[in-house]
């Protein structure tokens, strides 16, 4: 008997094969706007070290949030069509459904992660991360892409149309530019500032930079694991509670 996650995982995948669009979002814009920042405006930013490596990270968490909008839109179609309600009668449960989109979206994810890292070494970047430390990265990207996963699923079942669902993971796509992601939180006007070192993204992102750099702090690791764990639990629980409700 076929594992109905890995079901619903392929039947995805196919729908994304057939919207240009999401791949677009999801694999080339990210790229897109690594080029525009760091070729194209690099030399405009003084960060103390190479502009590449300082961007790098943050280009990591911007390639993971914009693939969002189309998964939250994908579930909630899925929802107010009708297709979940089929998938009950086939008897197919209720966390295979969810399951599918948020590995499906991680998957997604992984592939921009791969691009912009090719990216961003053509374009001179030059990590000093050892093999441990990579795999540090890595742990911490596809925890950011299981919890974004789940909170935009969440997202896509609260909403009430298909419109309102990709205009709700908006603030997801935009809150990376409201931290150090571009340039330094400490070189932001006041109020900017001071939310761009409180908010969830910031221990993230330094946590990245400093792995990559091979100097990793531990305040920034243990910020980054709280917030992607408590983001993780907050979406999963959001998530199926909402489904119960909906379905």
């Amino acid at each position: 008997m076929k594992n109905p996650s890995m079901v619903m995982l392929r039947r995805n995948f196919k729908h994304i094969a057939r919207n240009p669009t999401s791949v677009f979002n999801a694999v080339l814009m990210p790229v897109v706007v690594m080029l525009m920042f760091v070729y194209m405006l690099g030399d405009a930013f003084s960060v103390g070290v190479p502009y590449v490596d300082y961007a790098t990270p943050g280009m990591l968490l911007l390639a993971v949030c914009y693939g969002l909008g189309s998964v939250a839109t994908s579930v909630n179609s899925d929802m107010t069509k009708g297709i979940i309600n089929r998938f009950k009668v086939m008897d197919v449960p209720r966390g295979a459904v969810l399951t599918g989109h948020v590995i499906a979206s991680l998957m997604t994810n992984l592939v921009a992660i791969a691009a912009i890292i090719g990216v961003a070494f053509a374009l001179g970047f030059n990590p000093s991360a050892s093999f441990v430390q990579w795999l540090g990265v890595i742990g911490i990207v596809v925890l950011l892409g299981l919890a974004t996963g789940w909170l935009t699923v969440a997202l896509g079942l609260f909403a009430k149309t298909p419109e309102t669902a990709g205009l709700a993971s908006v603030p997801l796509i935009m809150l990376p530019f409201f931290s150090s992601a571009i340039v330094p939180a400490d070189k932001m006007g006041p109020g900017v500032k001071q939310f761009a070192q409180y908010q969830p993204f910031t221990p993230i992102i330094e946590s990245l930079r400093g792995l990559l750099n091979g100097s990793a702090a531990t305040g920034d690791l243990l910020a980054a694991l709280a917030w992607l764990v408590g983001i993780a639990v907050v979406g999963y629980i959001w998530a199926t509670s909402t489904f119960k409700k909906r379905a």
